[in-house]
């Protein structure tokens, strides 16, 4: 059987990760504000870990909020510098100010 030909690979899919982690951890908030007044019911049938286990995933949705919005700004910062490295040539100088 031939081998198929590979083809190169995609760019990758921008998305707004902030956005995605915001909507998530605001859900687990709001799933352990739903299930909080359930606490006894939800702890005689064997499942009274649960609110905690929505604020836990809330409080790391937290952690993943910092971590997102950091990439996003560091990956803004870098597209600034490439931006700027490519305006200026290799010796710092604004192509259109120099004198040669």
């Amino acid at each position: 059987m031939p081998k198929t030909p590979l083809h190169p690979s995609p760019p990758p899919l921008e998305a707004n990760d902030v956005a995605i982690v915001g909507g998530g951890t605001v859900l687990w908030f709001v799933a352990f504000l739903v299930l909080l007044p359930f606490q006894g019911t939800l702890s005689d049938h064997g499942h009274g870990t649960w609110p905690w286990i929505c604020l836990a995933g809330g409080l790391l949705g937290l952690i993943g909020l910092w971590y997102c919005r950091a990439r996003r700004d560091a990956i803004a910062r870098g597209r600034a510098a490439e931006a700027a490295d490519r305006v200026t040539d290799g010796n710092g100088q604004d192509p259109a100010t120099r004198s040669d």
